[in-house]
């Protein structure tokens, strides 16, 4: 490292505002950098070695030197498990009894079946020979566990992004930008839902650097549950946040759709028969006719003689009615009768009442034809508008779900075993519990351990980013304290959370590490009670 580049990572931060966390154990303690100023150390928690001045903090924000030590600035974080007094099972009843803030680390042993010790601040494995800097042994019902706790520097992970919308955001595989710089691609619909596919290990590492950056820097924003802008090329431009509604060309989306057009067809078939002549569902993808579709057959209802354009599929079924866009049914179409040829004169009839409608019900018309089968405005009647209004109610708000993707290789296996493949075994034989921050994860079939979770789902302000660049994200392996050692363990490194929590990783030179506690979120099960570990 050039001293140039020393200054680009040193000093990144203001003064320690924040009262420090237990030194970082200088496990196998490496050399001292001999060009290093006398009055700097170095941070080894991840490839950048930032050379830290006292008082400052390195180019993660995430360790500081602290009278010249390496502290961790981020508190561990633990979660609590609420418990039913009666039952002792996980429910909303009161929190179990917890010893304060200030109470002796040793003591919290005597809650630890309540307590889980998250990866968030507890600390990476690098350089790759570390164990994990917390090895938490507990006792649960009557079964010796084992936690291994680790920040992960990933640099192959992505976002996978579901946004419920029937606006057309973009053409498949299309670039999505953050801050101009391209950081993923639109992949696949999904009824109702478009899907995007952010970060990734070429954007993050195979672009240039400004690219990495960015594309870190929005993977660790969308991650810790903030809104980011992006655009699409040849699209729209999105604000996603996590658990928010899309705002799509800077209109909030209100409702994904009950259903494509068929399925709007038929589901409520039986409610139209009477009230309408005829009903088309506009939809980008899939228009529905009544009359025509088997719903209609099925309800004896007779033909209108409506024609319509677009690719028939089978009757009542059209697809490519327009082109995609954001009006109605996620088609380009601002006038729905735009989509219509001129009726059949053999079977269409002055009066026909026709309603024409989105997937959503957002958008609707009613229509009259005169005595030249031209179709006329008119207004709605209250018994159809009602049934307008239920199509609304049938549509779930709409959302954007963020799933965090990574895979865990190298270092955080050798972190847990000195035998990596034999975690990756234990994972697939289920012996094993993978949680990101105390939520649950699900862990792909297949080769390594590729874990995805949904982000609202882990602590607020779980992720974090080192320059290298990569993303910083915990994860915990859960076992039993028999199959830990089976798999070829750290079994020297392993110390209950009490005295965890007062040593420091490893073999800490006695200084309590801070730590925040939580509540587990309701949603979650309760990490070390999770099947098949107890049943």
């Amino acid at each position: 490292m050039s001293e140039h580049e020393h200054t680009k990572t040193d000093g990144l931060g203001e003064s320690l505002a924040v009262a420090p966390a237990a030194p970082v154990a200088d496990w196998r303690a490496a050399p001292r950098n001999q060009r290093m100023a006398a009055h700097k150390i170095e941070c080894n928690a991840c490839p950048v070695l930032c050379q830290i001045s006292e008082g400052k903090v390195g180019a993660c924000d995430r360790y500081a030197n602290h009278g010249g030590t390496l502290v961790r600035v981020d508190p561990v974080l633990l979660v609590r498990q609420r418990l039913d007094a009666a039952a002792g099972d996980a429910a909303s009843a009161d929190l179990v009894p917890f010893l304060p803030q200030g109470a002796p680390a040793e003591a919290l042993d005597a809650d630890a079946p309540s307590l889980f010790v998250t990866a968030v601040g507890a600390g990476t494995t690098y350089p790759d020979y570390k164990p994990a800097p917390f090895i938490v042994s507990s006792q649960l019902q009557g079964v010796d566990m084992v936690t291994v706790v680790t920040e992960g520097i990933f640099s192959y992970c992505s976002l996978k992004l579901k946004i419920d919308t029937d606006r057309w955001l973009g053409p498949e595989q299309a670039n999505v930008r953050c801050n101009g710089e391209v950081v993923g691609h639109v992949t696949t619909a999904e009824y109702g839902s478009q899907m995007l596919s952010l970060g990734g290990v070429h954007h993050i590492t195979g672009g240039s650097k400004k690219e990495g950056r960015v594309t870190v820097d929005m993977l660790c924003a969308m991650g810790n549950h903030q809104a980011v802008d992006l655009s699409i090329d040849g699209g729209a431009q999105v604000r996603v946040q996590a658990g928010q509604p899309p705002i799509v060309n800077g209109v909030p989306e209100q409702r994904m759709r009950l259903g494509c057009g068929s399925a709007t067809i038929g589901i409520f078939a039986q409610q139209f028969a009477g009230l309408v002549d005829e009903v088309v569902v506009v939809d980008d993808h899939i228009t529905g006719v009544l009359t025509e579709h088997q719903a209609g057959r099925c309800l004896s209802l007779r033909p209108s003689g409506l024609k319509i354009r677009g690719r028939k599929s089978t009757p009542g079924r059209y697809f490519q009615v327009a082109n995609p866009g954001t009006g109605w049914g996620g088609t380009d179409i601002a006038d729905p009768l735009s989509i219509l040829e001129p009726w059949d004169a053999d079977e269409a009839w002055p009066g026909q009442r026709l309603l024409m409608v989105s997937t959503t019900g957002e958008h609707a018309a009613w229509f009259e034809l005169d005595a030249a089968l031209q179709p006329q405005p008119a207004a709605m009647p209250a018994a159809v508008q009602a049934i307008v209004d239920r199509i609304g109610e049938n549509c779930e708000p709409a959302l954007c779900t963020v799933l965090f993707l990574a895979g865990a290789g190298g270092s955080l296996r050798a972190g847990v075993t000195d035998n990596p493949v034999r975690l990756t075994q234990a994972i697939k034989q289920s012996l094993v519990n993978v949680t990101c921050g105390g939520a649950p994860a699900y862990v792909w079939p297949g080769g390594g351990i590729t874990v995805m979770v949904d982000v609202l789902r882990m602590p607020a302000h779980s992720f974090g980013t080192v320059p290298t660049p990569a993303i910083v994200a915990p994860i915990e392996f859960s076992m039993r304290l028999g199959d830990y050692q089976r798999l070829g363990g750290h079994m020297a490194y392993v110390r209950t959370l009490g005295q965890t929590l007062a040593t420091g990783a490893w073999h800490g030179d006695g200084a309590p590490v801070a730590r925040r506690i939580a509540d587990a979120a309701p949603a979650n099960p309760w990490p070390l009670g999770r099947a098949p570990l107890l049943g």
